[in-house]
């Protein structure tokens, strides 16, 4: 993930109106790893902007994504996760039971989809989602 100053740069450069909320909202992202969903963003941006909308932060995240300084997953939890590693090629786990999403660093270079296979798309990337129980969900890691 950028830093709240290179994303400063970035909205500027791009001719986007820079805000107090928005700033927030790159604190707020700033070393998360978690994957955070819009909610939780504006539950962590929140705390430091009792007003700032949710609205508010929905809009950020989808100018930080059609920028690419972030991308938008839809791994089944319920709604959009916004994941800041735009820099390295991965994957990701998604916990069954709490929804935590993690990235996965595999190397599935010779998945390919036939082309009889792939329906007149034309493939341009592939993204595997392992799913199972996390650490903290598995019942056998609770008990001990």
């Amino acid at each position: 993930m950028q830093s709240p100053e290179a994303l400063t740069d970035l909205f500027r450069t791009n001719g986007r109106k820079m805000t107090a909320q928005r700033q927030c909202i790159f604190r707020a992202l700033e070393g998360d790893v978690t994957h955070p969903s819009a909610e939780h963003v504006h539950e962590k941006v929140r705390r430091e902007m009792p007003n700032v909308s949710l609205k508010t932060v929905y809009q950020t995240l989808n100018d930080l994504a059609e920028l690419g300084a972030i991308s938008v997953l839809d791994v089944g939890t319920g709604s959009a996760r916004f994941d800041p590693n735009v820099d390295t090629v991965h994957h990701h786990l998604v916990c069954r039971s709490c929804g935590k999403v993690r990235d996965l660093a595999a190397d599935f270079s010779g998945l390919t989809v036939a082309r009889r296979a792939a329906q007149g798309f034309n493939v341009e990337s592939a993204e595997v989602v392992f799913r199972g129980l996390c650490d903290e969900c598995r019942p056998s890691q609770r008990s001990q």
